[in-house]
């Protein structure tokens, strides 16, 4: 079922497959590619929770711990950038971009600096820690700038290789990871570029389109839609929010007609109003985004989180049926 050619993880479907978060992905990526002399690592009292300790342990001289004070972080790692390092700018994502925007928009952006920022327990990730903890806005927040690049990695080892390419990548980039352990679908074969998306599993009915983590519930689903009612549907990542793909985006809905969008976010601003800018401009299609609806989180764990705001496999079947049936009938 899925792409051979993406050299995927097959085992995604079974029962007990490999669990391991997006942000230990960056925490092995940050000590593997911290060999360089320029890579910096600068944190609000948040080393253990974004597994920086290990960098922290290996490079001493390299760690920044600036307290709780994410807008001093953000200008601290424009001067560093600006004097030829490549900065790292860690914590939570709901603490950057929202505490340190004007930071982000005046220094780093507009001065086109090269600094990595990472947003950690992003999106339902961290529902134990209760709603006001739950990052939900920050998609909107940095894709809105100007010379940012946003990346949303699917799983542990697309996290390693977005690491990778924003080291290489001159510019500022905002790397979103979750605290949640989550199926790893990617191999470590698996080719990641900026910019690119991947047809996951194709197929011919609907469009499903997914970024980060919540794509392995888009895979069940259309494993179920396939094996239950005998409905194709095509599966694309997103890893890359901005600079979206879109060729393979006006590619994949020109066959099949129809689309949803699936994103750990609120539904305004994000990864589907992404996708509807560009098909307004291009190709006008059916669209349902599945999305947080305009509301705040609350306090749970992350399955229950998805099953609350309809964003588990089971949700997925049942939407795209009666979007499928909805369309159909017109």
């Amino acid at each position: 079922m899925l792409n051979p050619k993406l050299h995927l993880n097959e085992e995604i479907f079974l029962k007990d497959v490999e669990l391991k978060s997006t942000r230990q992905g960056f925490g092995d990526a940050l000590v593997e590619f911290g060999k360089d002399p320029r890579i910096i690592a600068l944190t609000c009292d948040l080393t253990e929770s974004l597994k920086l300790d290990k960098f922290a342990k290996a490079y001493p001289e390299r760690f920044i711990e600036v307290g709780i004070a994410e807008q001093n972080m953000a200008g601290i790692a424009t001067g560093l950038a600006l004097s030829g390092k490549i900065p790292f700018s860690c914590t939570h994502a709901n603490f950057q971009p929202s505490q340190n925007w004007a930071q982000l928009r005046l220094s780093v952006c507009f001065s086109n600096a090269n600094v990595k920022l990472i947003g950690s327990h992003s999106g339902l990730s961290n529902g134990p820690d209760g709603g006001a903890a739950l990052s939900l806005e920050d998609i909107a927040l940095v894709r809105v700038l100007p010379n940012m690049t946003v990346l949303n990695p699917i799983d542990y080892w697309q996290t390693q290789k977005a690491v990778e390419m924003a080291i290489k990548h001159v510019g500022p980039v905002y790397i979103r990871v979750s605290k949640e352990e989550t199926p790893i679908i990617t191999s470590a074969d698996t080719p990641f570029e900026i910019g690119k998306a991947q047809v996951l599993v194709e197929g011919e009915a609907l469009t499903l389109a997914a970024t980060g983590p919540i794509v392995y519930e888009a895979l069940q689903a259309a494993k179920e839609l396939k094996a239950k009612h005998h409905i194709e549907v095509e599966v694309l990542a997103f890893p890359t929010i901005k600079p979206m793909d879109e060729e393979t985006l006006i590619n994949s809905v020109k066959k099949t007609g129809k689309i949803i969008t699936i994103e750990e976010h609120q539904k305004y601003g994000g990864f589907g109003s992404a996708v509807a800018e560009i098909l307004a401009e291009n190709l006008p299609t059916p669209q349902k985004i599945m999305a947080v609806q305009d509301t705040f989180g609350e306090s749970g764990s992350y399955q229950e989180l998805k099953d609350k705001y309809g964003l588990s496999s089971q949700h997925i079947v049942i939407e795209t049926l009666k979007f499928l049936e909805k369309v159909n009938s017109k």
